[in-house]
């Protein structure tokens, strides 16, 4: 069965309670991305210039849109601090595609928030499987995951809020393929959270449109013209989810820096250590990211966030970095934490993997201590909701947190878009 006789499938199943308790709390940690990136400075005039029809769906900021629009606005504020949440299998940020898509549309047809959010789950894990069966040679050639597989993890969620039959299901995705787009050339521009929007806005028209009689190749998506083949897709082998879904290994960001520096702050979260008691430190991590994150000597706020040595110094001396504001010129220029950076040795090791990371300790008694994480250890939701929380609280500040969490927890949408412009009661 190709890929898109397997999602058309996907589209009507039925989502296990952990599954969609692992979707509410991408929503929680989503709509806190966008309620943020809704103040960058760089996004106001674009922002504005959406602004162009009054509609149902509400936008971070406030404002209300047409669902296309709110769809690409939302998806493009949430991914603009590069915050949101990852999946390493497929390469992408799955929830920026899927997420501004079915809340626009669940907005948009009064749908119930339990509806969407079994309807997010279905797209999000669409989207993994996406990005699975492209493989790593459509990343590694320039394309976007996010962007790309996002696309069609959005259309298929959209599909299922708007109770698509098979046919127009097909149709939907076969117009994806013709509108799914994004390049990593925009990696380090406002271009690159836009493609998180431009996906999210896809799911909605390709939908939309289907369910309208537009129709499409049937097999624009895995056919031998159709988007894979010509995107450089390596078709892998996928498997409709029965009990394991892929959701599960959703990694969220509880650091506001590059992924690739979580395994080390994580296992560094453990060191418990007093940093005048430390008399060497290495760092082991895989070899991608030693061209990625590890920039030596910072100079800026935006390089530390690309320092194995700058971060651990800074976790170390208990400067959090969960805050976006932890990550100024101010401490890229702290005497203490450049004096304990520079005695740190970051090496690469093919023995790790790239969610893996081990730091070793030599105290000043001798003794060595090593530690290490891996994202894709599990973990309970409860510890992962106490871990969002604190981001969240860090984020939007502790009475905004409450309200948005109290909201995602709830059963109804119009709460969560209320807390979009900070409008709910508890604010």
């Amino acid at each position: 069965m190709g890929i898109t006789d397997q999602l058309v499938k996907f589209r009507t199943a039925e989502v296990p309670e952990e599954a969609a308790a692992m979707t509410r709390l991408s929503l929680f940690d989503w709509a806190a991305c966008g309620i943020a990136g809704a103040d960058a400075a760089e996004f106001a005039a674009f922002r504005r210039a959406q602004m162009i029809e009054d509609g149902p769906a509400h936008v971070f900021g406030g404002e209300a849109l047409g669902a296309a629009a709110a769809a690409l606005l939302n998806g493009t504020l949430s991914h603009a601090l590069d915050y949101d949440d990852t999946h390493f299998a497929h390469i992408g940020h799955p929830s920026v595609a899927v997420l501004p898509c079915v809340m626009a549309l669940a907005e948009t047809l009064a749908i119930p928030l339990t509806d969407a959010i079994d309807a997010a789950t279905i797209g999000v894990e669409a989207s993994i499987l996406t990005g699975v069966w492209l493989g790593r040679a459509h990343y590694q050639i320039g394309y976007h995951q996010t962007a790309t597989a996002g696309a069609f993890g959005a259309t298929l969620a959209a599909a299922r809020l708007l109770d698509l039959d098979k046919h127009q299901t097909r149709h939907a995705l076969g117009l994806c393929a013709s509108m799914a787009s994004g390049v990593k050339a925009q990696f380090g521009t406002m271009a690159k959270p836009l493609n998180a929007g431009l996906a999210a806005r896809t799911g909605v028209e390709a939908a939309l449109w289907a369910q309208a009689g537009i129709t499409a190749a049937a097999d624009g998506l895995d056919g031998p013209s159709g988007f894979g083949p010509t995107h450089h897709g390596e078709a892998a082998e996928i498997k409709l989810p029965r009990k394991d879904w892929q959701i599960s290994t959703i990694s969220h960001k509880y650091h506001a820096c590059c992924h690739g520096l979580h395994a080390m702050l994580e296992a560094l979260a453990a060191a418990d250590i007093a940093p005048d008691r430390i008399a060497g430190i290495r760092i082991r991590t895989h070899p991608r990211w030693m061209s990625v994150c590890n920039i030596a000597a910072p100079k800026t706020g935006l390089e530390v966030k690309f320092s194995y040595a700058h971060t651990a110094a800074m976790t170390l001396l208990s400067h959090g970095t969960s805050a976006i504001s932890n990550f100024s010129d101010e401490v890229a220029r702290d005497p203490q934490i450049c004096a304990l950076r520079d005695r740190i040795e970051v090496v690469e090791d093919e023995g790790l993997s790239e969610t893996q990371a081990q730091v070793t300790l030599t105290l000043d008694s001798g003794e060595v201590r090593r530690l290490r994480h891996d994202l894709l250890a599990p973990m309970s939701l409860e510890t992962r909701s106490k871990k969002l929380r604190i981001k969240v609280s860090a984020l939007l500040g502790d009475a905004r947190e409450q309200a948005l969490w109290e909201a995602v927890t709830g059963s109804d949408l119009d709460a969560v878009t209320a807390c979009f412009a900070g409008t709910n009661s508890q604010v």
